[in-house]
């Protein structure tokens, strides 16, 4: 059975294909039943910080930050009503206290997993429009289009669309050992998959290859497939793969990593427990949380689930 990882399983219809209806938006944001999602600085707004649920509010008690402009996105169609995401500034909620704001990545601990993959598609989202008030083109302002999916000049006419980076992220194994590496900026002992952006004209295969040779100068054969994680910090698809090292010796990029090194396969297992407790053993070799799929990867791996 396929796993599904955090900020995976979106459960929403997106309604792609009336998000060009600007009436029927507008009757959306009518109806009693269509629920909001409000944000400050990127943070989804909740009712305490214990909070094990996103907190969905009324149309109607954010009417008068939509109706002044607030960045407002239709997220989809579920359970027979409307989701929007809004950014809602410093502002206040609509009864007139403040309202708490919580990290993304802790909430996403915390809530069920279909939530927290629309967390990420409203985080993402959301973050898109912060940073694209202009128009790429001529460099004039820009404005919400097709439900919030978009930006369009009215100087130049072109249209802006949110984009994706992808991000390959692979275990390389040889035998029964795994190549980890730990970050260059991450104090600690924490040691994760290497990772890397794709390049323009690169396929996966391609980009494994380059990205393991590069951080650590192990290179690759053979790449398989695993999965994938929508990951909203800002907006990218990790790609998490599988790689077959064909050579040993390493040779870090000392701009990109701080060590890499080879674990022996019952080592991993034991990194995967530590890095579940909330009392990590000070000096000793763990992975990333359970949240991240670089965790995930390893895992499987050191599990005899997934081999190459």
């Amino acid at each position: 059975m396929e796993e599904i990882y955090t900020f995976a399983g979106n459960p929403l219809d997106r309604v792609s294909q009336r998000r060009e209806d600007a009436a029927w938006i507008t009757g959306l944001l009518r109806d009693p039943e269509t629920r909001v999602l409000p944000f400050r600085d990127l943070k989804p707004v909740v009712r305490h910080q214990s909070s094990t649920a996103l907190d969905w509010q009324p149309a109607a008690r954010w009417r008068q930050a939509i109706d002044g402009g607030a960045t407002l996105i239709l997220l989809g169609i579920g359970e027979d009503r409307a989701h929007f995401a809004l950014d809602a500034g410093n502002g206040a909620t609509a009864d007139g206290a403040e309202g708490e704001t919580a990290d993304a990545r802790s909430l996403a601990a915390t809530i069920p997993g279909p939530q927290a993959a629309i967390l990420a598609e409203a985080r993402s989202l959301l973050d898109w429009h912060a940073r694209h008030g202009f128009c790429a083109q001529c460099g004039s302002p820009s404005t919400i289009s097709s439900g919030g999916w978009g930006r369009r000049c009215s100087n130049c006419r072109a249209h802006h669309y949110p984009r994706v980076d992808p991000v390959v992220i692979m275990l390389a194994v040889m035998g029964e050992r795994c190549l980890l590496g730990r970050g260059r900026r991450r104090v600690g002992t924490r040691y994760s998959c290497l990772a890397g952006y794709m390049e323009p004209g690169e396929s996966i295969e391609e980009a494994v290859r380059r990205e393991v040779l590069e951080e650590s100068g192990v290179r690759v054969g053979r790449v398989r497939y695993l999965a994938s994680q929508p990951w909203p910090f800002p907006s990218t698809l990790m790609i998490g793969l599988l790689a077959e090292a064909i050579s040993e010796e390493i040779r870090i990029d000392p701009e990109e990593l701080a060590e890499a090194r080879w674990f022996e396969r019952n080592e991993v297992r034991a990194m995967v427990e530590r890095s579940r407790s909330d009392d990590p053993i000070p000096g000793v070799a763990t992975l990333p949380p359970p949240l991240a799929i670089g965790h995930q990867l390893a895992r499987r791996w050191a599990l005899g689930v997934d081999s190459i």
